[in-house]
């Protein structure tokens, strides 16, 4: 079925062109009988940016906000991004909207039950990627406690915090003005205030 197609073209630095990825994508575009709405290149970004870091995907998002194509088509997985995390995002986002998803180099085809089933496949597996990742996050906060290490950020000395509790209790100057006066983080300034309303 005929579909309105946007193209997604990426390239990593300014030397490489994104013109044959494009013409590749065009020629596919006509063989199916879609009509290509709309065509978002980003030439010297990088696939590890996110969204925002990349004009030309970040434009696709909100076009695909508003429902302005029906299908995605991009060279490969690796110009829409670096992690499976990212990617199964991205194709989360595209799903809710009833959007589907061409990859030239991988032959994923959403439209089809293979293309469906191989969608299902990485969120599976970016799920596992999420639980590895935070199995690891746990052990080593757990070995570093362990070995005796503390954990978060270093408190300030104790003279800075008298200070602070000082201007506190004075009254005369907001949070805000004295974190910057002393060159600590505001939330430092809070933990203290509380501490003195307790």
């Amino acid at each position: 079925m005929a579909k309105r197609a946007a193209i997604y073209v990426r390239v990593s630095t300014d030397e490489q062109s994104v013109e044959n990825q494009e013409a590749e994508l065009r020629a596919t575009a006509e063989r199916m009988g879609h009509e290509i709405v709309a065509v978002y290149r980003d030439k010297g970004f990088s696939g590890a940016k996110g969204r925002n870091g990349r004009p030309g995907f970040n434009a696709m998002h909100r076009d695909a906000a508003r429902r302005r194509f029906d299908m995605v088509m991009a060279w490969s997985v690796d110009r829409l991004g670096r992690s499976l995390q990212d990617l199964v995002a991205f194709l989360s986002e595209l799903h809710a909207l009833k959007i589907e998803l061409y990859l030239h180099q991988q032959g994923l085809d959403t439209t089809t039950p293979a293309g469906k089933a191989m969608f299902q496949m990485m969120g599976v597996f970016a799920e596992f990627e999420r639980a590895m990742i935070q199995e690891r996050v746990r052990a080593g906060l757990a070995r570093a406690k362990d070995e005796g290490k503390t954990l978060g950020r270093p408190r300030i000395d104790a003279a800075t915090e008298t200070t602070i509790r000082k201007a506190l209790e004075k009254g005369d100057k907001g949070m805000r003005k004295i974190a910057v006066e002393l060159g600590v983080a505001t939330g430092t300034v809070q933990r203290i205030k509380a501490e003195l309303a307790a």
